[in-house]
């Protein structure tokens, strides 16, 4: 089994690529009123500051910063995946190749990157919002309406 190495800093900005296991689907999209049912609930009950976020339909990207002494980022992932797995009918959850106990919407894993600097972190806010136009669901990033490009851009 390979050697996962996650950098945990209290404190820190990481960005982030969730996906689904099945990357033809659309369930984000599809129930995106349940996904961030879950990412409030859990963002109460474990708070972080979300920088930018966008929802595609078979994956996400984000940028949090974790509260001064916190480094749980997987915590906080882990209870954000069940809390929306829990929430869909069983129908949505594939039974192949899952372990027990385990709901098999989402890819075991997800990607992390430690933000450096403020360059860095710009050129994560950037990927985030452009990425629904790099993978061809609009053509104007401002238009997908599952991003926070608006909220930092609310005078367009």
């Amino acid at each position: 089994m390979p050697n996962y190495r996650r950098v945990y800093v209290p404190g820190g900005t990481y960005f982030f690529t969730v996906a689904l296991r099945d990357r033809r689907s659309g369930l984000l999209t599809e129930e995106i009123d349940k996904f961030r049912a879950a990412y409030a609930r859990v963002s109460k009950d474990w708070p972080f500051e979300t920088v930018a976020m966008c929802v595609l339909p078979d994956h996400l990207h984000c940028v949090w910063t974790l509260p001064e002494g916190d480094d749980a980022f997987s915590t906080h992932w882990r209870l954000i995946k069940l809390n929306f797995s829990k929430s869909l009918p069983r129908a949505a959850d594939p039974a192949a190749g899952r372990r027990a106990g385990e709901r098999g919407i989402w890819q075991r894993r997800f990607w992390e990157h430690f933000v450096r600097d403020e360059k860095d972190l710009e050129a994560c806010m950037n990927y985030v919002h452009w990425n629904p136009v790099k993978h061809g669901l609009v053509v104007k990033f401002e238009e997908w309406p599952h991003s926070t490009w608006r909220r930092f851009h609310s005078s367009v």
